[in-house]
């Protein structure tokens, strides 16, 4: 089985598994997942569902957020770590899309990377989630999966991965693909426990059972 064949397979097989996942940060409105993606860097999403609350609720629009005094913004998200950092860089953001884009976030993968604390991770995720275009997120879930299934050969870099996924992953598949693998990493494919291979649907066809061929 070649890595192409494999990845259709996996893909085919997770979608039967998790059927309705999806992204796992609540939003309602693009700039919104902006600020939560933003927020999520190394905190859990379950998290940043809560702080967001009280953040989007005193700051209801992009206008009111870029108004915001940088300083109270870090005094809500603060729990979900880097507060200072995470704090500036949402306020910087709504500031251009409010001076630039007339409080809209922009439909294109370039100008999403050009927003100040805005990578790839975070405008892969906008571009599958809210625009419906072909995206692959490699947050930890999906670097740690892809490796251990053998569709990527030993690598950890989040772009080195995404560029080797591109050329495996149909284009209308990536975004679902890469939602799926979260919720596969945190139910069976852990990373904190051993995997549960015995319960896992891609046990058969994992890396760990076989060398790929090319």
């Amino acid at each position: 089985m070649t890595k192409k064949q494999r990845t259709i397979e996996i893909i085919n097989r997770l979608k039967e598994e998790y059927p309705d996942a999806g992204c796992t940060l609540e939003y309602e409105e693009a700039w919104k997942l902006l600020v939560s993606v933003r927020l999520a860097a190394q905190c859990t999403d379950e998290r940043v569902n809560i702080i967001v609350k009280e953040l989007f609720e005193k700051y209801p629009d992009v206008d009111s957020l870029a108004g915001a005094d940088a300083e109270d913004i870090e005094r809500i998200v603060r729990p979900c770590g880097l507060g200072r950092s995470k704090a500036r860089d949402i306020s910087a953001c709504m500031k251009v899309l409010r001076d630039e884009y007339a409080g809209n976030v922009p439909d294109s993968f370039d100008k999403l990377l050009k927003l100040p604390g805005v990578g790839r991770k975070s405008a892969n995720l906008i571009m599958g989630d809210v625009f419906g275009k072909p995206a692959i997120v490699t947050d930890t879930h999906c670097i740690r999966l892809v490796n251990r299934m053998g569709l990527v050969d030993n690598i950890k870099e989040p772009k080195k991965v995404e560029m080797e996924l591109w050329k495996l992953v149909p284009d209308s598949e990536g975004s679902d693909f890469c939602h799926r693998l979260v919720h596969h990493g945190r139910m069976v494919c852990t990373a904190r426990t051993a995997p549960y291979c015995d319960k896992c649907c891609l046990n058969d066809i994992c890396n760990k059972n076989g060398v790929l061929t090319n």
